[in-house]
């Protein structure tokens, strides 16, 4: 499917964190790439904070995870409180991960230390440019772009939209935008504070007057967002924000000062189809949703990460038109799961007045005792427990895979990884050899100490586990061949 005579292999619009991590995906793996942004820079504010556990194994294997263990602050409890009363405190610290915590690092840092690995690599983004058409020409991609007020003509072999919730690329494949605009207006403010609560824990306040929340980014520096009446002029003042933190934070939480600060309004919205021919979209041009649970940027970025495999096998021509759709199969039941949970959220914190702040009392410290509950919102909240299982590629349950062998940007790269265990006979050892040998581009043979066979894709999720014999590696092969062309 790739054409050596195109400008590039992958065109990225939008140079936030979803665009950048693709673009750096594209580098690691050795494509054509070029990403063009519309900004004259990088931003400046802080916006999208939390990277959960699962983001962080992602970031492991791609490379790039040391220096934003460096920049974060690590929490592992969630608290819900109501002003003065701790209504429930959920310890998140998740099994079978080396990154039990949620790491805060503001958007404008997770911005700088992507582009600073694509300088490393030789990259660089391109501002101060702006899609203008995208025409799909079955074998190709034939793109205009504006830069400085001069338009050229560029051809690619794919093009992928990570240009937020006003895309361009989305209007251009008329891909309707479902869903709708939550009533109430929000106010963000990133605050200098006092030492009054803990650093390794987020705060969510239910409050009759609406919710708050607190995401510690420092020993002294947070993140506050909360519901509104009305504006108060261009962006929040600190008189307000600490009114705000008055009758709905906890007792001794005060503002000092702000870094920033502004008014939004959220929506869940969400597209019904990831794909058209060689356009793809992703992160905020494809889904938006409450803040509530700070899932926009991870969803993003693994989003970009189902996807980067997928184009990489196809720009090789091993890829077939099942795999491509795959990306959408596989994504949209993720991302309608994450609008569900983030919009129950919103509404359980949200609804303002006596009676839902009387049974939030009541009913959050019976329910978030539960062992069940604590386990499923961890799993959840992590996005550990994502999997694709119902997907077209995959047999079984789809669930993630990690050990410390797939860290490091090369653990795992381009090809599926088939996993021995070391109960395998030797007679299906030989077999997986000559089938890996036959399938060099495609499969690399590992041994490993757990029980039956495995294949593992290149974005660490299980396409198919357990069993052991000629059967499995059947199994194995016939899989393959339903999503590639090798």
């Amino acid at each position: 499917m790739s054409n050596p005579e195109t400008d590039t292999d992958v065109l990225i619009v939008g140079a936030g964190p979803v665009g950048l991590f693709l673009a750096n995906e594209c580098a690691r793996r050795g494509l054509r790439w070029q990403l063009i942004e519309a900004r004259p820079s990088q931003s400046e504010y802080s916006k999208a904070l939390a990277i959960f556990p699962r983001t962080l194994e992602i970031f492991d294997m791609a490379g790039i995870v040391a220096p934003f263990l460096e920049k974060a602050n690590r929490v592992a409890s969630v608290a819900v409180t109501s002003h003065h009363r701790v209504l429930a405190r959920i310890r998140f610290t998740p099994d079978a991960t080396p990154y039990p915590f949620i790491a805060m690092v503001p958007q404008d840092v997770t911005e700088s230390l992507l582009v600073n690995e694509l300088r490393r690599q030789g990259g660089a983004v391109e501002y101060e440019t702006t899609l203008v058409s995208a025409v799909d020409n079955r074998s190709h991609m034939r793109v205009t772009v504006e830069q400085k007020g001069t338009r050229t003509e560029r051809t690619a072999a794919f093009v992928v939209g990570c240009d937020g919730a006003h895309s361009a690329v989305r209007r251009l494949l008329n891909l309707p935008f479902e869903g709708a605009q939550y009533d109430a207006l929000f106010m963000l403010a990133d605050a200098e504070t006092n030492e009054a609560l803990p650093s390794d824990e987020l705060q969510l306040c239910a409050s009759q007057f609406g919710p708050l929340a607190i995401f510690p980014m420092s020993r002294t520096r947070r993140r506050i967002v909360a519901t509104i009446d009305k504006a108060d002029g261009d962006a929040p003042s600190l008189s307000l924000v600490q009114g705000m933190l008055k009758r709905r934070a906890p007792a001794g939480i005060e503002a000092l000062s702000l870094r920033w600060s502004s008014y939004f309004r959220i929506h869940h919205r969400q597209v019904a189809q990831l794909r058209v021919g060689r356009s793809f979209i992703a992160g905020d041009a494809a889904h938006i949703h409450s803040p509530f649970g700070g899932q926009g940027m991870n969803t993003g970025l693994q989003d970009v990460w189902n996807l980067a495999w997928k184009l990489d096998l196809a720009v090789r021509g091993l890829a077939n038109e099942l795999l491509l759709d795959s990306y959408s199969a596989e994504r949209r039941p993720v991302i309608k799961g994450v609008l569900e949970t983030t919009d129950r959220l919103t509404r359980l914190m949200g609804t303002p007045g006596r009676l839902a702040q009387a049974l939030r009392t009541t009913v959050i410290p019976l329910v978030s005792g539960l062992s069940a509950f604590q386990h499923r919102f961890v799993q959840n909240l992590s996005e550990l427990g994502i999997s694709y299982r119902g997907s077209p590629i995959i047999q079984g349950d789809g669930k993630r895979y990690f050990d410390e062998s797939l860290g490091g940007g090369k653990g795992v790269d381009r090809r599926f990884l088939l996993l021995l265990g070391d109960d395998t006979g030797p007679s299906t050892r030989e077999a997986a050899t000559r089938m890996c040998e036959s399938l060099d581009r495609l499969v690399e043979l590992r041994s490993v100490r757990h029980h039956g066979i495995s294949l593992v894709r290149p974005d660490g999720y299980l396409a198919l586990d357990g069993g052991e014999g000629a059967a499995v590696l059947e199994s194995i092969r016939s899989l393959l061949a339903r999503q590639t062309s090798s």
